[in-house]
């Protein structure tokens, strides 16, 4: 079975957003790409009402999305599109099409700390259920912005890429999510930054302030880990520049920081089995709500 690139399509600005960026990942892989839109059943007062009714509302809503599929394939020609609309709870319905997808592409909101589709429960659930990549999209997001600007300084999608940073935890490296990493810096061509924070441990704060050289002691173990585990990776990708950034300060603070010079910021979630539901961990989540480029999050044992 041939998996596809799906985008969750709304009719919203920034998930037409992601749709457009799933149409240009699915030109890179080779793939189809499916445009695929959630509704929710019309309550039964509101199907019969003459202005308002099921048939109006589904008549706009499977509207926007043909006509999306047809600005897609005119800018992206031979691209195959496909339109899919299904009835239930969007976060539900979404998730549920990960398991068939090569990665699902959703649109986000605002790029603050309040409001926006990453703090919404429909882009969280997806993300925290998801069995496949699932990339984040920022409203506004162009091709120029995952490209270095012209020498004139002039924005241009025919330029080289921006890096592709990797949030690398040394402690426990999924070979899922560096495989993804890689591959995506390996079709853009790009460079690829693994960032590594970490915290000294409570139990040498203490010793810390009595000998200055446990920090510098500490700092060198830490990028002698990361590179270890980047040893393979470099010879399997030869071709691909990798930037080592092994540093003591919050995990997600330095990821944000580094979004600012990327194309793209590839993190992982673990998946846990707990009573109470899925988790997205607090780097990722970070991460989700203050990028400045498209997120990718990668569920990992």
């Amino acid at each position: 079975m041939v998996r596809t690139v799906v985008a969750g399509l709304d009719g919203s600005a920034e998930s037409r957003a992601a749709a457009e960026w799933a149409a240009r990942e699915a030109v890179s892989r080779g793939l189809p790409l499916k445009l695929l839109h959630v509704w929710e059943p019309v309550p039964e007062p509101m199907a019969h009402a003459p202005l308002l009714g099921g048939e109006t509302l589904q008549y706009w809503s499977e509207k926007f999305p043909q006509d999306a599929a047809d600005g897609v394939r005119q800018r992206h020609p031979g691209l195959e599109v496909e339109v899919e609309h299904a009835p239930g709870r969007p976060a539900d319905v979404l998730a549920e099409a990960t398991k068939d997808a090569e990665l699902m592409v959703l649109g986000s909101g605002r790029l603050s700390g309040i409001g926006g589709f990453l703090l919404g429960s429909v882009g969280l659930g997806v993300v925290a259920h998801a069995e496949r990549p699932v990339v984040l999209v920022r409203a506004g997001e162009q091709a120029v912005d995952e490209h270095r600007p012209d020498p004139a300084g002039v924005p241009s999608a025919g330029t080289p890429f921006r890096p592709v940073v990797l949030g690398l935890d040394p402690s426990e490296p999924d070979d899922s999510l560096i495989g993804f990493a890689f591959e995506v810096a390996t079709r853009r061509e790009s460079a690829l930054r693994a960032v590594s924070g970490w915290n000294l441990p409570p139990y040498y704060v203490y010793g810390l302030s009595l000998d200055p050289l446990l920090h510098d002691e500490l700092a060198r173990r830490k990028a002698a880990e990361l590179t270890e585990i980047l040893r393979p990776w470099r010879q399997k990708y030869p071709t691909v520049e990798v930037d080592e950034v092994s540093r003591s300060d919050s995990p997600g603070r330095q990821l944000v920081d580094a979004s600012h010079d990327a194309s793209l910021v590839v993190v992982g979630r673990r998946v846990r089995r707990r009573p109470y539901g899925a988790h997205i961990g607090p780097v990722t989540h970070a991460v989700l709500h203050h990028s400045a480029v498209p997120v990718a999050v990668l569920p990992h044992r």
